[in-house]
Formats: structure tokens, sequence, C-alpha cells
């Protein structure tokens, strides 16, 4: 398996060029089945990647992992930096497993932050590895066994017979019992889907101590038949107190299956693909972010509905639905959204980079949510080139926006000074 590692909106060609996070070389295959691939997330209104001509393509703003059918795994990163000389393969990697840690919840079971950090192999290694390090704390524990009620015909007795059937018996077949009993067996949904992941790891691993632990663990799990139809065990899935200790594995499950998880868009592809947009990966970032520095008297209230852009025969047309709403009790509400793209504090002649689409969005919900009177952030993440908080946009003397970046590296949220310095100071640092 050939693994080529770039990151958003990189070229892809199949001509020879120098290799970088930017630009890379595929095969003819994997550029054909690139383009048919994307053709089809343009059908749901996901748009994967740009045919800029036949011979090159250009990534969207998706991350994460997909395999062709002709054994290459392209691994895509994050652009958190304007330069791929500023950042490194092995940070956009830590940074995009930490965001998918918090934005997706998933239990790590390595506590060890240098062992993230460190880790050079591709995303896909590190979900594997992740799954069957989850699988073995599982199997230490115990999987859960349940009845199953057997129907027969046997020359003995076992469980209950079956008056009705053995009555019905031919004269030639009356020594024959139909009977029916319980048999206690690891044949669960949970435990196919588990087998049905550990298998699929087992083939796919590059990594030596996952590959000795994923087999190990698939022996241990011999016995239990693999998953058949994966959707109908994920919906038969049991949340209750017996299997509290099957909760930590589920995300990890979903994720090697290739299930619809949170954020992530999935089409026909080959193997292991995950494909996360890093517009959605950003807003749950900062939303769990903020849920946790958020003073206790303030509540945030993520994707409102409550309004729309107008009404039209008495119904309402084009709902707003900014990504959070900040609200002190019933007063001191702002509104907050968040923007995947690098800014450039030093750029004014281009606006900074901003966008004239998000400012009349941001002017909607600051005229139907605010009553054009309040306070408005933008959120972007921080980089060199957008270090601190820019000078308010004034739609009017009652109405300001400010365009604020969020350190993801360290976790740091920058509020606009001229707030309330006695509530925002305990969170300014805090993640």
């Amino acid at each position: 398996m050939k693994t080529i590692v770039v990151r958003e909106y990189a070229r892809l060609t199949t001509d020879l060029v120098e290799a970088t996070l930017d630009q890379a070389t595929i095969t003819p295959s994997a550029f054909e089945w690139l383009c048919n691939l994307a053709a089809s997330f343009n059908k749901s209104g996901a748009s994967l990647l740009q045919i800029e001509n036949r011979r090159w393509l250009k990534l969207d703003s998706y991350v994460g992992i997909v395999e062709t059918p002709c054994g290459t795994l392209l691994e895509i990163l994050p652009k958190h930096t304007e330069k791929a000389s500023e950042s490194s393969a092995e940070s956009s990697r830590a940074l995009l497993i930490k965001m998918l840690t918090v934005a997706l919840d998933l239990p790590v079971r390595i506590t060890d932050k240098t062992d993230i950090k460190t880790f050079p192999h591709p995303l896909l290694e590190w979900v594997m590895k992740q799954f069957t390090l989850s699988l073995e704390h599982l199997i230490k524990r115990g999987i859960r066994f349940d009845y199953h009620r057997i129907e027969e015909e046997q020359k003995y007795l076992r469980g209950q017979l079956d008056i009705v059937k053995q009555m019905r018996q031919p004269p030639g077949r009356q020594h024959i019992f139909p009977i029916r009993h319980d048999v206690f067996l690891a044949d669960r949904p949970e435990n196919r889907l588990l087998k049905l992941a550990i298998m699929r790891i087992c083939r796919m691993t590059q990594q030596p101590d996952t590959w000795r632990l994923s087999h190990e663990l698939a022996g241990l799990l011999a016995e239990i038949p693999e998953s058949k139809d994966v959707q109908s065990d994920f919906r038969q899935w049991r949340n209750d107190r017996l299997m509290a200790h099957y909760q930590p594995i589920h995300p990890w499950c979903e994720l090697v299956l290739g299930e619809q998880m949170p954020l992530a868009l999935r089409g026909k592809t080959h193997g292991i693909s995950l494909l996360f947009p890093m517009e959605k990966l950003f807003e749950r970032y900062v939303e769990t972010k903020l849920y946790k520095m958020l003073p206790a008297q303030y509540t945030l209230t993520p994707q409102a509905k409550s309004k729309s852009l107008c009404t039209h025969n008495g119904l309402n047309m084009f709902q707003l639905q900014p990504d959070f709403l900040m609200q002190q009790g019933r007063k001191n509400t702002q509104v907050l959204d968040t923007k995947w793209k690098l800014l450039s504090s030093t750029d004014k002649e281009n606006k900074y980079g901003l966008s004239q689409a998000d400012f009349y969005q941001m002017f909607a919900y600051g005229h139907k949510y605010l009553e054009d009177k309040g306070e408005m952030l933008l959120i972007y993440p921080r980089t060199h080139s957008f270090p601190d908080v820019l000078p308010s946009f004034d739609y009017s003397p009652n109405l300001r926006l400010w365009v604020t970046p969020y350190d993801l590296e360290n976790d740091i949220m920058y509020w606009p000074s001229e707030w309330d310095e006695t509530v925002f100071a305990e969170m300014q640092g805090t993640g």
C-alpha cells in the first residue's frame, strides 16, 4: 500500500513532481477513481475536489483518509499554516488527531501526549491502534454472552419437548424429539461488529505491534461470527447498564467499519475511508472547548434555529442558524460563528482575507437575533499572520462584529478587550 500525505487544497497530478504537503503525484488509476468519487460527492451537495484540467486535481477543505482500489492511501491533513515549510506532517497529524478526539468525544487509551505528537504513521494506523487497545481492554473485562433459543430435532431430550410437533410425528419418526432449549453464546450484535472490525484490521494494518495484537484478539474471538448486516447490528447495539463497558469502543468500531459518524462524510469508497469537513470539525472543536471555559452564569446554545430571514404567506423562509448563541440569563446575548480560513492581519488591501458573504450573514444574525443591538464574533484559527483580535467592524453604533482568533495549539480563545474584563479575563488562556 502506497501512502501519500498532503493537506487541504493540495494539488494532485499524474506527472512527476516534487512531493510536498501542497502537491503530490498519484497513479492514473487513482486519479480517475478520485474524479469519479468527486462526482458522487457533488450529487449529494458536497465538494470533495476540483478538476483543474486533465492532469491536475485540487482538493477541497476535507481532511482524513481515502483508500483507492489500486492500493493508494491518501492522507489529507489540516492546513493550519500558510506555508507548508512552517508545519510538518507530524504536527498537522497531531492537530487533526487532537481535534477529532475532542470533537467526536473519542476515548483514547494512550494518555501520553508525546505518543500522539510523535506518531509518524498515517491517521488510519492510529485509528486501528486505538481500536485494538480498546478491544484488548474490553476482553480483559469480559465480553457479554446472551441466551439464544434453539429449536431442533434430536434423538435425545434436552430442554423443552414440543408436545404438539411430537404428536404429529409420522410412525417412522416417533423416536425423533422436536425440542427447544437455550444456549449461552457470545453471538450478539456488538460482538459480531467487533469481530468484523478486528478481522478488517488484521488484513489492513502495516504496523507490527498492531498486527500482532489484532491477530491475538482475533484468535480470542474465533468462535464469534462476523457481522453480515452492519447497519442492523449497530441499531441493535445496547446501551444499558450491563453493556456500559462496551461504550468506549463504540465510536472506534464505527470509524473502523466506516459507518456514518457525526461530521463524517462517506462515499462509495474502498477499504477504510473517512473524510471530515474542516469547517464542521473546527466548529465542533470550538464548541466543546467553549463549554468547558465559559463561566457558570453563561449558557451556550449551538445551532439556534428560532429566527428566519423573512416570512412569506405567514410561513418562515430561509432559516438563520448561527453556530452559537452565548447568553447570560436573558441579557447580554452574543452571536458567535466559526470559520475555517486563514486570515492575515496585515493584508488590509484584500480585507484581511475576509468574505463579504460572511459579513452579510452576520448582519442578518444581528438583525434578527440581537435586534440590531449587541456584539457578535467571527472565530478563525490563529496563525502567525493573525495573532490577535482585529478592530471592531461596526454595522451601526449599537451593532458590532469582532473577528477573533482561536489558538488550536494551546487552546486559547482571544476575546475582545472591550468586553467585560471581569468575566472574560478568567477564560483567557483556559481550554
